[in-house]
């Protein structure tokens, strides 16, 4: 199951998924020249992927930074993905996806699925993002695809953003927050995939900006795989992230996207633009130091 492959992954490297978001004003001048922004995301991923493959275990492209540049930039995303798993990493898809009924069932042919015009086998990312907050309708769509193709999901609860208090924080009649409401559903929509390592290949996204709640859905979701963005350029570290853990101080995974792939730029790793990859493998490095000082 795709669960025990990325847990095992982490187990093999660390518990960190590079998030490949790139944008123009990041890539190094010698990248950029002669090609188009989407050829030029490419070869700086690659750069990326070459540097950290061997010691983290994924990475997160955000399709939006890809999309906008129409046809050749979601070639670029597709590509990126095949690349990486060729160099043995689990692609997670930051796509976000929300809707319901033959829209979801087409965004999961689209993004987990299989193209119904054509027995080739597409590029398809190993788990997505999805949005819950249209309700299991907007889940459910996904499971046929997951179950025939060994995919996974990591669904919206408790996300990063400081603006997701305006809905996710609302109290509900029973006196919880929504979002424990939604990592219950979570946990209960998860059961029928949970692997040999004992979490289930439908995740929760659980930002590290939130410590306190993170921690208290760690306790509601025993079984689900937390991924984690918010650490590094948002503001999160590893010391943020000491409840959620679970007791055999695992279950998640951290992204960072900044942190590592714009580390070159500025702070503690900043180097010659043409050193790119060596200050994002030694930024992943580092971040690896952080997060096991507080396992």
């Amino acid at each position: 199951m795709i669960i025990d492959r990325l847990i095992g992954r982490i187990r093999e490297t660390a518990p960190i998924v590079v998030g490949l978001d790139p944008r123009l004003e990041q890539i190094p001048s010698y990248i950029k020249e002669g090609r188009t922004a989407p050829d030029a995301f490419f070869e700086f991923n690659k750069g990326i992927i070459d540097a950290v493959c061997d010691i983290v275990p994924a990475v997160k492209p955000q399709i939006a930074m890809y999309e906008q540049y129409g046809e050749k930039g979601r070639a670029c995303y597709l590509r990126t993905i095949k690349y990486a798993q060729q160099k043995g990493l689990v692609a997670l898809g930051d796509v976000k996806r929300g809707d319901i009924a033959s829209t979801a069932e087409a965004y999961s042919a689209g993004h987990l699925g299989r193209l119904r015009a054509s027995g080739k086998p597409p590029v398809r990312a190993d788990f997505i993002t999805v949005n819950p907050y249209l309700g299991l309708d907007s889940v459910s769509p996904y499971f046929a695809d997951m179950q025939a193709h060994d995919k996974g999901i990591f669904v919206l609860v408790k996300t990063s953003n400081p603006g997701s208090r305006d809905i996710q924080d609302l109290i509900l009649q029973n006196g919880k927050p929504l979002y424990e409401h939604v990592g219950g559903l979570v946990e209960k929509w998860g059961a029928d995939f949970v692997g040999a390592e004992g979490y289930s290949a439908v995740g929760a996204v659980v930002g590290a900006t939130h410590p306190e709640e993170a921690a208290r859905l760690r306790k509601i979701m025993p079984h689900t795989f937390f991924l984690v963005p918010g650490y590094g350029a948002q503001g999160g570290s590893g010391k943020d992230l000491a409840g959620l853990w679970d007791g055999d101080k695992f279950g998640m995974i951290v992204n960072s996207s900044r942190g590592i792939t714009g580390a070159y730029l500025s702070g503690e790793f900043k180097r010659d633009e043409k050193d790119f990859a060596s200050a994002a493998r030694d930024a992943a490095v580092e971040m690896k130091r952080d997060l096991e000082a507080f396992m």
